[in-house]
């Protein structure tokens, strides 16, 4: 027997021993991921702590504002003493709607100056009479870029009768990139 025959060759324990490790660290990120997964999940469903990153998912991109000039406006009050002096800024979608609607400012700051021209400092003053005008503001911004806003009264007024057919259902009109009309002033004098 020579010498090298005698002698077994030792084991490397440093591989094995290493390997375990790995392993275990492995087990325990993968059991911490699928914890902050699953319980957290659970947790939202609860009403605690709502993840972020849901509410980014829901609005891709951050409206665009659009404020016009501050009007003042004769009101429609007897006797013409009153007026008021309103700031509107328009909401839209992205910056292409708002440059859209650049291009018809004239004529919707006409048509707004029209709008509350026509109402009376009573009806300005109540909360219902400011949402009134933002609905008529919104139907009068829309209108040039081709949307229409439903007028609220005008659905109330039109009941149907019993022996009228049903009206067909209309294909659904892509959304209203202009999406709110928003006070930045209201002054009434």
């Amino acid at each position: 027997m020579s010498a090298t025959d005698a002698v077994p060759a030792p084991k490397p324990k440093g591989k094995k021993m290493l390997v375990i490790i790995i392993a275990v660290v492995l087990l325990l990120v993968a059991a911490g991921g699928g914890w902050f997964v699953f319980g957290r999940k659970a947790a939202s469903e609860d009403g605690e702590d709502a993840p972020v990153e849901h509410v980014a998912e829901k609005h891709n991109a951050p409206p665009v504002y659009l404020p016009m000039e501050n009007m003042v406006v004769n009101l429609a009050d007897p006797g013409g003493e009153k007026f008021a002096q309103i700031g509107i800024t328009i909401e839209t979608t992205d910056q292409k709607t708002s440059d859209a609607v650049k291009g018809y400012l004239p004529n919707i700051r006409s048509s707004v100056l029209m709008l509350i021209s026509q109402r009376t400092s009573e009806e300005l003053l109540s909360k219902d009479g400011k949402e009134k005008l933002a609905r008529d503001v919104l139907r009068e911004v829309s209108r040039p870029l081709g949307y229409t806003v439903e007028d609220d009264d005008a659905v109330d007024e039109a009941p149907k009768k019993k022996s009228e057919k049903p009206a067909r259902k209309k294909a659904r009109a892509a959304p209203n990139p202009v999406t709110g009309i928003l006070f930045s002033s209201f002054i009434i004098q």
